[in-house]
């Protein structure tokens, strides 16, 4: 393991290329919404003027082009990989399935490839005066965390969860993994929180009762923000509309990001 003060060489970016702050969306298991959180926070951030990138990775079950509708493949020469441009607000996205011939295509590569393949997405692809690099990790606490924590030169992390009582063993293991690697835990989303009855607005809590406040309290960090159980998310996700989606509900993890 790094020193409190030295830490891990860094992968060095393409020259002339920048980003000024790299933030990871991490969760303890799969299925909580980690793209989902993605998507939300890249756009919300493009929005508001900032110059946003996902790095895609996920890569045997990457989500990322579809969500935005992108079905173009990425271009490149011998040493560079230009990332492909959503249509809305022009967030660079780099991802398997943009080199992929056909996006259902499955990745059957082991650890080191794939770990090789996340590095490159880092170094290899041009990545020009991106402000705000929101990097999109499989589930876990394996290959793939470790090579981008390791590897990449990470501000912070942020952790999406749901609302079952496992909620707290599963944050700790990822803000674990983060505290042996040096990275800050920036805050916590929990995702599906609640249902809202579209007829009399009352929130039916339909994965058990909220427990991410005491997880959040307990290890010293902020929640980001609650997100409902909303089909609309999962209709704009599939239309590739994702950029359409209004979403007051990370209001205070975006402050909190904005002031890093």
């Amino acid at each position: 393991w790094p020193s409190r003060e030295g830490g891990f060489p860094k992968e060095q970016l393409k020259e002339g290329c920048s980003v000024k702050k790299v933030i990871g969306i991490v969760s303890g298991k799969g299925g909580v919404g980690k793209s989902m959180v993605t998507d939300l926070l890249a756009v919300e951030f493009a929005r508001r003027g900032y110059h946003c990138g996902i790095l895609d990775a996920d890569i045997t079950g990457p989500s990322i082009p579809k969500a935005f509708g992108i079905t173009e493949k990425a271009q490149g020469n011998e040493t560079t990989i230009f990332p492909v441009k959503s249509k809305k607000y022009g967030v660079d996205i780099m991802s398997i399935n943009v080199l992929l011939e056909n996006e259902s295509d499955p990745v059957v590569w082991r650890g080191p490839v794939i770990g090789g393949t996340v590095r490159q997405f880092w170094s290899d692809t041009l990545w020009d005066n991106v402000d705000y690099l929101f990097v999109d990790m499989p589930p876990g606490t394996g290959d793939v965390p470790l090579t981008v924590f390791q590897s990449l030169p990470v501000d912070g992390i942020v952790v999406v969860t749901s609302p079952q009582e496992l909620v707290q063993m599963i944050v700790k293991k990822a803000y674990n993994m983060a505290d042996m690697m040096h990275i800050p835990v920036l805050g916590v989303v929990e995702n599906f929180s609640y249902l809202e009855c579209p007829d009399c607005g009352k929130k039916i809590n339909v994965f058990g009762q909220s427990h991410v406040d005491e997880a959040a309290q307990e290890l010293g960090i902020p929640v980001f923000g609650k997100l409902p159980v909303d089909p609309a998310y999962a209709e704009k996700a599939d239309e590739g509309k994702f950029f359409e989606i209004d979403n007051p509900y990370l209001a205070a993890g975006v402050e909190t990001l904005k002031n890093l």
